[in-house]
């Protein structure tokens, strides 16, 4: 038998003995090594998706690991490979299938969230969600491909040009990595961000911040773009006052590109809109594409994922740390370790 971090109720997670079931056609086990602990993750903890969750669920989306067996039919996969898993199963008959879209699937299965996920010793998953892994890039750092790959989806999606101006509201994991990857892109950037540890992690990655509590950012973007406006905005930071900002600092025909996840809906400044012809688009998932080159950023070094990692935490500890997270403080990216020991090695 092998353990499981799971879902039971609101604020309730608890480990517990897992059957490893056997691949089956198209399919393959997985042994995760590191699991992240992410946003969406917190919302299920806080039983703000107990209507789509089915407790007890397994949670874990953002993932590294070794492949343990490969099911039958089964082909260019082996055993000790390293990857990483990009956690959608779509039907591929629905209209947003139909039209190229199934990133967004309207029956769409969120492995993590839908179907149990990566925070256990043994996963199966089908082949055709596998992304392969460098084997010169360490599993640690390869558990944030995923959000990296939220990363590039964003900001392709806000289709971030090189010399433009770019501010995220919102200075967590995937805002800094949204950050990093538009800087990558050629943006200049600026974070805003209530936190004093994420701003200074964000300032010692070469990225300029902001505080809110201290500062009118709207003053400081006319400043910074000589009146004009900032080309594109980021709202990550899920609060009202995050969608405010983020629409006030926009120039005329500029973009808002919407990333939080907002448990409940908000006002928004239309005129706002009307009068500066701005746009506003959203940005969910992510595509292989998106996936791929996220592996790239990671392996390379331009996102130094690293320096992210807050700390790394043994299963049987998973429930704890997602109180710590819930805490807030010094706190950025939090790992699962779900190798017992092993530390992702082949198995």
């Amino acid at each position: 038998m092998t353990l499981a971090v799971r879902y039971t109720s609101a604020r309730t997670l608890d480990t517990a003995p897992a059957a490893a079931s056997e691949p089956g056609p198209g399919e393959v086990e997985l042994a995760p090594a590191y699991v992240g602990i992410c946003g969406t993750d917190l919302h299920i903890f806080h039983g703000d998706m107990d209507t789509r969750v089915a407790a007890p669920a397994v949670l874990g989306h953002e993932m590294a690991g070794r492949i343990v067996r490969v099911g039958p039919g089964v082909e260019g996969w082996r055993p000790g490979d390293a990857v990483t898993v990009m956690p959608l199963r779509w039907d591929d008959t629905c209209p947003a299938c139909r039209a190229g879209h199934q990133h967004i699937c309207q029956h769409l299965d969120f492995i993590g969230i839908d179907s149990p996920g990566a925070m256990q010793q043994r996963w199966t998953v089908p082949a055709s969600t596998l992304i392969r892994l460098p084997g010169t890039l360490p599993l640690d750092q390869a558990a944030l491909v995923e959000p990296t790959a939220v990363a590039v989806h964003d900001v392709g999606r806000a289709a971030v040009k090189d010399g433009e101006k770019v501010v995220v509201v919102g200075g967590g994991p995937v805002g800094i990595l949204i950050a990093l990857v538009a800087r990558a892109a050629g943006a200049e950037v600026r974070v805003v961000e209530l936190n004093a540890h994420r701003r200074l992690l964000a300032e010692e990655l070469g990225l300029s911040t902001w505080d809110p509590a201290t500062a009118d950012i709207t003053a400081l973007v006319q400043r910074w773009t000589g009146e004009a406006g900032a080309d594109v905005a980021f709202e990550v930071s899920g609060a009202a006052g995050g969608v405010d900002t983020a629409v006030d600092v926009l120039g005329v025909r500029s973009r808002l590109c919407l990333v939080a996840i907002h448990p409940r809906p908000r006002e928004i400044n239309l005129h706002r809109f009307f009068w500066r012809e701005l746009s506003l688009v959203g940005a969910r998932l992510y595509d292989r594409g998106d996936f791929e080159r996220a592996v790239t950023l990671v392996a390379d070094g331009t996102i130094p994922a690293q320096r992210l990692i807050t700390k790394i935490v043994p299963l049987t500890e998973a429930p704890a740390a997602f109180e710590a997270l819930e805490s807030g403080g010094d706190v950025m990216k939090i790992l699962v370790d779900c190798t017992d020991g092993t530390r992702g090695a082949a198995v």
